[in-house]
């Protein structure tokens, strides 16, 4: 009796259909090591489009922003004039991007110093000690011996480095000088051999097969196009002509002659015995198959689809918001994570040839997302708001000293770009009353970010109290400028009473809980979205569409207080004209600056 022994592993395994067996086709699948040359790196960046996108997106995302220092004006202005001598923001880049191609760059900060192969020592760079920014790949600088002593700040890294020169001239670089990029993490030293040892993986070594499959499918899909149409035309004993000469080229020259017939009239002309059929191929489905290549092709690279191919997102209702915002959050992390780090050493360098010396001096990524009128209004209106409420008393007693909330609400509109200006405008104007500032005094020093103007508080009359209908508006300052542009424009009967409406309601409100604007004055800058379009009953109110941020909040701010509105949204305007016959697809809108008034209140007339 033989004993049969048999070894099932611990897995899903079907010893009817073979799955999990050495019999199923699975099993021939793995892994392999990924070669990936130079030759090869560098002919997919330059030939396909895909590769060059998957490497230079996410670099030039981390950069695009770049970076807000966090310190005096003074100290902010010498360190951004270095970084703008040095090209630090574009040197940055290119090693970047250089070492997600290659799987290593570096910058090389250049101090003068006589000797490079020491330790940089930053205590010795003095106002303009740094020199310069020098790039370069893995292909020049050759990585030394690893540093295997767990004591060192250097351990699992290169001891020094080697840059090949012309003429076969070598230079040795400590690694303390060089602002370094990897590329993509190798998994382990020991397997980087070669040009890679001690430097990382291009980013392209895990993402290429699937861009060769997209790639592939495109171009099979172009092919195909070539052959949707294929003409088919049978001729009575073909084959039994072909073996006479005179009949083979009789026979090309005829279709030939046929088909330029065919191109140039559209109709083709045949023999009463031949036969003629035309075959198109079907075309539908072949975007869905190439959409999802892509799909993994954005997988791979850890790009949203919307960002890599820049295109609108698909389907109903989608935004794509939170595809990208994931995207913002791992371009953040590879600024606070990768980044930042590799450029302390230049960062300390910078700031000390900047002749910066603060400790406290630091910076921020900014960030990726850009806010919309609507939503710097909302954020303005919050923060006031909750300032407001801090300055608030407690039995006669300040809750936070009016002195600090002020200090702390200019930097909070300065940082999240609310109000842009505001640094300069508070710097023109002076700062916020030492004494006692009133609320009128923190009014005009917002109104001054946004006009670029000195303004005084001012207050709206009214007899008492008590609730009534309510029309707001800013007359139009600089009619002169305007009366040019509608001249130029071909409109012939201007509105005598520029303005733009804020308010319109119906139903009573009491006055002085609505309040008063925080900006008396309000100048619009020149430029920015402006659109003419034709409102009211058969389009006869001809209106020039602007945006500020501070009408819409304060539109916000009248509708909570009990106003009403009787439109479904409120759309800033000036009407230029009512009636009259002119195309507004040929005018073009108002470019310059507007200079609005204070907000005027009355009762609504009928008329």
């Amino acid at each position: 009796m033989v004993n049969v022994i048999s070894l099932v592993r611990d897995s899903l395994t079907s010893l009817v259909s073979r799955m999990g067996t050495e019999r199923d086709k699975a099993s021939t699948v793995f892994y392999t090591q990924p070669l990936l040359t130079d030759e090869q790196i560098i002919a997919a960046y330059r030939g396909s489009w895909l590769p060059r996108k998957i490497v230079d997106i996410p670099a030039l995302d981390s950069c695009r922003k770049w970076r807000d220092w966090q310190a005096k004006k003074p100290q902010i202005e010498a360190i951004e004039s270095e970084e703008k001598r040095l090209n630090v923001k574009g040197k940055i880049l290119e090693a970047s991007k250089k070492g997600r191609l290659f799987g290593g760059a570096a910058a090389f900060i250049g101090t003068g110093d006589a000797n490079p192969a020491e330790p940089l020592d930053v205590e010795r760079v003095k106002k303009g000690g740094l020199k310069y920014l020098t790039v370069m790949t893995r292909r020049q600088l050759s990585a030394g011996e690893i540093d295997r002593d767990p004591t060192s700040e250097w351990y699992g890294r290169p001891r020094i480095y080697t840059l090949s020169g012309a003429n076969g001239t070598t230079m040795e670089i400590h690694p303390s000088r060089l602002v370094i990029f990897n590329g993509a993490m190798a998994p382990d030293e020991d397997f980087c051999q070669g040009v890679n040892q001690g430097w990382g993986e291009s980013v392209l070594t895990s993402t290429l097969d699937a861009i060769k499959n997209a790639d592939s499918t495109a171009g099979n899909i172009a092919s195909l196009v070539f052959e949707a149409k294929i003409d088919i035309i049978r001729i009575p004993d073909f084959m039994a002509s072909l073996n006479n000469e005179v009949y083979r080229s009789k026979i090309i020259e005829r279709y030939s002659l046929a088909n330029m017939s065919k191109g140039i009239n559209g109709t083709l002309l045949l023999d009463k015995e031949e036969e003629y059929e035309s075959k198109s191929a079907s075309l539908a489905g072949l975007t869905d198959i190439l959409m999802a290549f892509m799909q993994i092709v954005s997988g791979a690279a850890d790009i949203p689809v919307t960002r890599l191919l820049g295109q609108s997102p698909a389907g109903m209702n989608a935004t794509g918001a939170s595809d990208m915002k994931n995207y913002h959050d791992r371009i953040q992390s590879i600024q606070e994570l990768e980044i930042q780090p590799a450029m302390v050493r230049l960062d300390e360098c910078l700031e000390r040839s900047a002749d910066v010396k603060d400790p406290d001096v630091y910076y921020q990524w900014a960030p990726l997302e850009q806010m919309s009128e609507k939503e710097r209004a909302d954020i303005f209106k919050t923060t006031a708001d909750a300032a407001r409420q801090l300055v608030g008393t407690t039995s006669g007693q300040e809750i936070i000293p009016r002195e600090a909330v002020s200090d702390a609400l200019v930097n909070r509109l300065v940082e999240d770009g609310v109000l842009p200006g505001l640094d300069a405008a508070m710097e023109e104007y002076g700062k916020l009353s030492e004494q006692e500032p009133t609320d009128e005094e923190l009014a005009a020093a917002a109104a001054a970010a946004n006009q670029n103007t000195p303004v005084q508080p001012q207050k709206q009359a009214a007899n008492d109290a008590a609730p009534r209908t309510l029309y707001v508006r800013r007359d139009v300052l600089n009619r002169a400028d305007f009366v040019r542009w509608a001249n130029e424009q071909g409109f012939t009967d201007l509105v005598p009473d520029l303005h733009v409406t804020i308010a319109y309601s119906e139903t009573p409100v009491d006055w002085f809980s609505v309040g008063e604007s925080w900006s008396p004055k309000l100048e619009i800058s020149a430029g920015g979205p402006r659109q003419m379009e034709a409102f009211g009953d058969d389009g006869k109110y001809k209106a020039l569409l602007i945006t500020a941020s501070e009408l819409v909040w304060r539109h916000r701010a009248i509708i909570e207080a009990g106003a009403s509105w009787s439109w479904p949204e409120y759309q800033p305007h000036i009407s230029i004209q009512i009636g009259g016959e002119i195309d507004l697809s040929k005018v073009e809108p108002y470019q310059g600056k507007i200079i609005l008034g204070p907000e005027i209140f009355e009762e609504l007339r009928e008329d």
